[in-house]
Formats: structure tokens, C-alpha cells, sequence
């Protein structure tokens, strides 16, 4: 499968994020601890917010840990909100277009995890995008069309009940077609202010995720980090495992569940999808 990262929180160099931390994703690419694979080598992308009206998005088909491109380019960067992910191909071409995140607009959406049996309904799924934006599906993966079903049923207004309509379609799809238990999913989403990011499985047995404890308890648990005295009360990570190993730094995303991060405090919501 793949592992992502999303940061939010006062503005920070992205290679701060990407390559210094222990388990970094960076070096998750090649020793993932609780993926479904060990090695997450077919492209990487991050996006992230700026200076310009939508996120800017930078992909290769390279792995992460040999792209002299992205050490270059993100000791560059300097972002408040930074989504990266890490692809492990589940089937479909290595393409810089199926690489994530993707973006449509100010949004930007990532993917772990796979549509079981995706070729078999696939056209059912894709028949189900708006047409008003079916000519913006530029690769060939599930995610992306998982994307574009929630921008259908309307992720730019509410993303949970979105996200929820389009697994549910994908899921009565799937049951059309023979397919049992087709969604397997760790998904984070973000408007470049809020960032929403789910657990789900169809069978209940969800990929790992993660998000950060509050900095506060974190420097009361360890006055010792120096890195944690220069981040900000907002600041937040959601990852798909977790970057060092940090003694009460990291809880668990409950099964079947989304985590709402923006300023203020953080929402935790039960997620079923709808039919």
C-alpha cells in the first residue's frame, strides 16, 4: 500500500518534516514498520500551501529516498499545511498522474489503501462522477476516482457526509459485481484551513493511523525534544505510522472514524458510509 503525513501549524521547512525526524516518511519509503509493505518505492508527492491561491503540488515516479529533486525543493519550502505520501502501487501504472495527493481546485486529497476489484466496477464508479468534472480524472488509480466521487456529492460544502456517499457507492458497486469487503482506506483531505482524515475498512480491519498529541503535554512529557519548544499550540500531525518512537506522542485513530484538525480544538467523528 503507501504511507502519508499531513502538518498543519505555523510555517516550517518541509524538509524538516521529510527527512529529519527518525521514521521519517522518507525513510518509512523504505523500512514501513506497519504498512502492508515494507518498501513504498512507486513515486512520492507533496503538496502544500503558499503564497498562491490554490496548493502547489510536486510528484515523481522516483522513490522517495533517491530523488535528489524533493531533498533539493523541500529544504526550499516553507508551508503551514503540507500534505506527503508515499505510493506503493496497487495495480495500476507507475505515472506521475497516479501519484498523490491530488488536487482539484484548493483541495487536496491522499489515499491509502485499495478498491478491491476496482477493474471489475470501475466504469460504474466513474459513470457516477459529475460530468462536470470527469475531464479532470488525469490518472488511472481508485483513489483519485474515490476523490472525484466525493467532490461529486459535495466535499467542498461538507467532507464527511461526502466522503461517506462515495464509499457507500463504491461499496454497493462492488456488491453489484461479487466483490466482498472493497474498501480498504486511510484518507486525509484538506481545503488548505481544515484537514479531515479518515479510518475505514469494509471488513473492519483498517490500515494504522495516527495523529499527534497537543505540544503542550508533549513538552511536559519530554522537556528534553528541542524540536518540540519551536512548534506552536496548533501544530498537528496525522500520519500513517508514527516518525520516532516518543512515549505518549501518538494515539490511534479509532476504526471507522474521522479526525477533524483545524485551529481550535480537534473534532472526532464516527464514520459509516451511506447508501
Amino acid at each position: 500500500m503507501c504511507r502519508w503525513m499531513a502538518y498543519s501549524g505555523d510555517p516550517i521547512s518541509a524538509s524538516e518534516l521529510l527527512f529529519r525526524p527518525i521514521h521519517s516518511l522518507i525513510d518509512q519509503s523504505l523500512h514501513s514498520q506497519l504498512g502492508a509493505t515494507t518498501t513504498n518505492g512507486d513515486g512520492f508527492g507533496i503538496g502544500w500551501y503558499g503564497a498562491g491561491l490554490r496548493p502547489a503540488v510536486f510528484k515523481s515516479i522516483e522513490p522517495a529516498w533517491n530523488d535528489e529533486n524533493l531533498r533539493e525543493v523541500a529544504s526550499q519550502i516553507e508551508t503551514r499545511l503540507l500534505f506527503a505520501h508515499i505510493r506503493a502501487s496497487s495495480g495500476t501504472p507507475v505515472q506521475r498522474s497516479n501519484c498523490h495527493p491530488f488536487r482539484h481546485g484548493n483541495w487536496l486529497f491522499m489515499h491509502n489503501g485499495s478498491l478491491t476489484g476496482f477493474h471489475e466496477y470501475k466504469r460504474d464508479l466513474q459513470l457516477a462522477v459529475d460530468p462536470s468534472l470527469f475531464a479532470d480524472i488525469e490518472g488511472s488509480t481508485d483513489s483519485e476516482t474515490l476523490f472525484f466521487l466525493a467532490l461529486t456529492l459535495g466535499l467542498t460544502d461538507d467532507p464527511v457526509p461526502a466522503l461517506a456517499g462515495a464509499v457507500g457507492l463504491v461499496e454497493k458497486a462492488a456488491a453489484r459485481h461479487g466483490v466482498p469487503n472493497p474498501v480498504q482506506m486511510s484518507v486525509a483531505t484538506t481545503d488548505g484551513k481544515t484537514t479531515w482524515a479518515f479510518r475505514y475498512s469494509s471488513e473492519g480491519m483498517s490500515r494504522s493511523l495516527f495523529y499527534s498529541t497537543d505540544i503542550r503535554t508533549l513538552i511536559t512529557l519530554h522537556p528534553e525534544v528541542d524540536v518540540l519548544h519551536g512548534l506552536s499550540d496548533e501544530t498537528r500531525l496525522i500520519v500513517s505510522e508514527p516518525l520516532r518512537d516518543l512515549p505518549g506522542a501518538w494515539n490511534e485513530v479509532a476504526e471507522s472514524s474521522c479526525v477533524v484538525v483545524r485551529p481550535g480544538e480537534d473534532q472526532f467523528l464516527p464514520f459509516t458510509p451511506t447508501t
